[in-house]
């Protein structure tokens, strides 16, 4: 896929067709000739190409005239943790404290997507209700190089629903009115509308954009995005995304309203898809997924998972794989025979295309690439389990054999749902959190239990629903009321869940989250519950210390029962809550926004699982000028007019928002 790259005020169609399971397959705009405008450097500066792979048809190039004619690229084969270096011995690479310090590269990646509705059939059957980005799913690959202002224009062309794109994982410094959630930093996109993103790519690796209204990603607004930059394993060439995911045959919207009675019948998923493309239960036949190699190279995978209710255990037959990075943090590289991927977490993985002989080499050279669905934390219809083996990686690019590999059976190889462990994931980078007691932390806005909690009048009056939530309030957001746009405040409803936090950029913010066991459907005072399930957490506008994980919530009660680790702990914008269990999380306030905290699975977030960190309140309120929040003001204005009409809603005689608004 060709993506245009421009310097000021050139706009990209990024455009695509179904089925989309190789990302050269989509149609772009070849890259428009240009100079940088004001940049010191003149003709002089670097410029290369992207270490992408062969598999895409263009070649992106990394231009840094803002830096000039003394600094040159070094990023090769041979040394992946360096990326630019000066005549006079500076350097950024791989050890660059990307939280204070990036390169700023002089160019602006401008791009333009559509969001529309469109029918999907990414495994034999057709799913009438989906909605996509630029007529793909998955979405097109947006690209940019480490320092680069990032522009997209997103246009809504959904005919019932607003829209908003958020930018996962990526840090939003000082820039919280792009992150992309309605009702909290803006309203949403109004059909027949625009809105403008503009932010600064300070990190690097690969994330995804989905959108964060209502249940709209699960049925199909996303698509990967990569920031190109140093890596701390070595490799020849890169390959595109690997999105894997579940898939459904419904609109998640159509399966949310199983939820909404006083007994449901939770939403279960049909498929396994991995970049747009599956098969249910033998009823598409079409080949599977595939990535051809050449022996004795090492390839770059960059592996997402977009899911809605799905942990996935990713592994190749016969190879093991170099982990370097988890989410947005380079780690010290470790090799494995899988890892654990949980919903909305990304990985970087180095491939080394040598088989390993375990008995069982493939005469041909086909070996399965697996995508298990880890047990606790997947929900699959009865009877449509899907296969384990959902793509083929090939040493000869013509060959249409089946594979006949096996996956390692051995002890390490558990199929429980879990992250990877806390213990192997060491940040290049280092941070040392202030060390503190667990009992020293105010319970009433450090220490959040996930339950259920009833709720008569939502989504009308009456209802008998128990909705999720982190402590006593499940968050419902007005879409027309974002907080971005109550700064005066100071007081919050309780729907809001707005956590303040003050301080400066060196005070650390510490938070419990805690899944108490309970027992099956039986109130825990308050007109509260407590289930055992596993929820995938998201912070927006921070990576955060992992403190401790544990699978025990009365370790808690325990003196001494949970040991922190607060030198160089692992880093990471996603955690998985074990059931039962606790997670104790730390970041610095040094980003003033106000910042959502959720679970990633879809249907836990529309009932409320979340809360916002409306960080150092004062400096935001000082940050967003009148200038500033123009868009989101005339968003708002564009929102408020078209939802005022009930003939622009699909049930124009019930409620127009039945969920959580996330």
């Amino acid at each position: 896929m060709g993506l245009l790259e421009v310097c000021k005020s050139v706009v990209v169609y990024l455009a695509a067709v179904l089925p989309t399971y190789d990302y050269s397959s989509q149609h772009g705009l070849s890259p428009w000739p240009h100079s940088a405008p004001g940049s010191s450097g003149g003709k002089h500066y670097p410029k290369f190409p992207a270490p992408n792979g062969p598999d895409s048809d263009d070649e992106f190039v990394c231009k840094y005239p803002a830096l000039g004619k003394d600094w040159s690229s070094c990023s090769t084969p041979d040394d992946r943790q360096c990326w630019l270096k000066s005549t006079d011995g500076s350097v950024y690479d791989i050890h660059t404290d990307y939280d204070a310090e990036w390169p700023v590269s002089g160019v602006t990646r401008e791009y333009y997507i559509e969001i529309e509705n469109k029918t999907i059939n990414a495994d034999g059957i057709d799913n009438t209700g989906g909605k996509v980005v630029n007529g793909s799913y998955p979405g097109p690959w947006i690209k940019a190089c480490w320092g680069d202002l990032i522009k997209v224009t997103v246009k809504n062309k959904l005919q019932h629903n607003g829209t908003t794109i958020h930018w996962h994982g990526f840090r939003q410094l000082n820039s919280t009115e792009m992150d992309g959630v309605n009702g909290v930093t803006q309203c949403p996109i109004a059909p027949q509308e625009t809105f403008t993103y503009t932010f600064r790519a300070t990190q690097y690796g690969t994330s995804w954009y989905h959108s964060h209204y209502s249940l709209q990603y699960a049925d199909g607004v996303l698509g990967p995005i990569t920031v190109f930059g140093p890596s701390s394993a070595n490799y020849d060439e890169g390959r595109d995304p690997i999105i894997v995911t579940d898939w459904n045959h419904r609109s998640a919207f159509q399966d949310w309203q199983r939820e909404l009675v006083p007994k449901p019948s939770f939403p279960k998923m049909n498929s396994v898809l991995i970049n747009g493309q599956g098969n249910f239960a033998g009823a598409f036949e079409r080949n599977k997924f595939s990535m051809s190699v050449k022996k004795a190279r090492k390839y770059l995978l960059r592996i997402i998972n977009t899911s809605v209710d799905t942990t996935y255990i990713f592994s190749i037959d016969n190879h093991n794989l170099t982990v370097m990075s988890t989410d947005f943090v380079p780690i010290e590289p470790y090799n494995t025979s899988h890892i654990v991927v949980g919903i909305g977490q990304r990985y970087h993985v180095v491939l080394d295309a040598t088989p390993i002989d375990n008995g069982a080499l493939s005469p041909e050279g086909n070996y399965w690439i697996r995508a298990i669905a880890a047990d606790g934390c997947k929900g699959f219809e009865e009877g449509n389990e899907p296969d384990e083996r959902q793509g083929v990686l090939r040493y000869n690019a013509t060959s249409t054999g089946v594979p006949t590999s096996f996956r390692d059976s051995g002890e390490a190889f558990r199929t429980k749902c879990r992250d990877e462990h806390f213990h192997k994931l060491h940040p290049i980078v280092k941070w040392d959190v202030t060390p503190f007691e667990l009992s020293s932390l105010p319970a009433e806005d450090s220490r959040w239990d996930v339950g259920k909690v009833e709720h008569k009048e939502r989504p009308e009056k009456g209802d008998k629903f128990y909705w999720w939530a982190l402590g006593a309030n499940p968050l419902w957001l007005n879409f027309s009321d974002p907080t971005l746009l109550n700064l005066d405040s100071a007081a919050w409803k309780d729907d809001y869940v707005v956590v303040s936090k003050e301080g400066n950029a060196n005070t650390w913010v510490y938070l419990v989250i805690t899944g108490p066991p309970g027992l099956m459907g039986v109130p825990n005072g308050a007109n509260r519950s407590f289930f055992p399930v596993a929820h995938p957490m998201h912070l927006h506008g921070h990576d955060f210390a992992l403190l401790a994980q544990g699978n025990n919530f009365h370790d808690l009660e325990k003196p001494g029962g949970v040991k922190l680790k607060f030198d160089n702990p692992p880093r990471r914008d996603v955690v998985l809550l074990p059931t039962g269990g606790y997670v104790v999380i730390a970041f610095k306030a040094d980003n003033p926004g106000s910042w959502l905290f959720h679970c990633h699975i879809p249907w836990h977030a529309s009932s409320g699982l979340a809360l916002q960190i409306l960080e150092r309140q004062e400096d935001l309120k000082a940050m967003m000028t009148e200038e500033r929040l123009a868009e989101t003001v005339r968003g708002c204005a564009k929102w408020d007019e078209w939802v005022s009409k009930p003939e622009n809603h699909y049930n124009p005689k019930g409620p127009f928002q039945d969920d959580s608004g996330i």
